[in-house]
């Protein structure tokens, strides 16, 4: 701990002061009485302002407002793109597969076999994708730090509610080709090539 010394306010005052009082009701109506006491106090000192302390929070917070808006933009951005990047590769292995699909469907498996098969390849590497990502967010911390705002660097639920939330669009993004790869008809695929 850093070393401190007090002094009176009358007898080095600062230029500007500024004081704290809690309330146990609307911080608005006790403006009046508030000046009175100060005025009462330090006669010589004007009082100006009033701020509650939800707005001096968001005033000292307002230089990282926009950075924030800005990540956050990109996030959802970050997130349609991979979406449709998976959904465009497992559309791909499904055209790549048709045949393979063809002859398991022709051979007994059901749709919700083919439709696992499809899912699960594709969760795989999601699930990889999700390791390496807390794995990263993990060693990059430091350097963010000091944009954080009442999120703690390593906070378990912001990363659980962001992977889940990864790992759920993912996974709709896998199933919706998927699904049309489980409704190929056998006959046509075999046909196919």
């Amino acid at each position: 701990m850093r070393e401190q010394f007090f002094r009176p306010y009358p007898q080095a005052g600062w230029p500007v002061m500024s004081i704290v009082v809690r309330t146990t009701h609307a911080p608005a109506t006790f403006t009046a009485l508030v000046k009175k006491a100060m005025a009462d106090f330090l006669p010589d000192r004007p009082v100006s302002g009033f701020d509650n302390m939800e707005d001096v929070v968001r005033n000292s917070t307002g230089s990282r407002r926009f950075p924030m808006l800005l990540l956050s933009v990109f996030s959802v951005v970050a997130l349609a793109l991979a979406a449709v990047g998976i959904a465009g590769v497992v559309s791909h292995s499904v055209a790549q597969r048709t045949h393979e699909i063809g002859i398991r469907m022709a051979l007994g498996a059901g749709t919700l076999d083919v439709l696992r098969l499809m899912v699960n390849i594709n969760m795989v590497w999601v699930m990889a994708g999700l390791a390496a990502g807390i794995a990263g967010s993990a060693g990059l911390t430091r350097l963010l730090t000091g944009t954080l705002y009442d999120v703690r660097p390593l906070d378990p639920l912001v990363l659980g509610t962001v992977s889940l939330l990864l790992a759920a669009v993912a996974l709709l993004a896998s199933y919706l080709p998927a699904r049309s790869a489980a409704k190929i008809d056998p006959i046509v695929a075999l046909r196919c090539e």
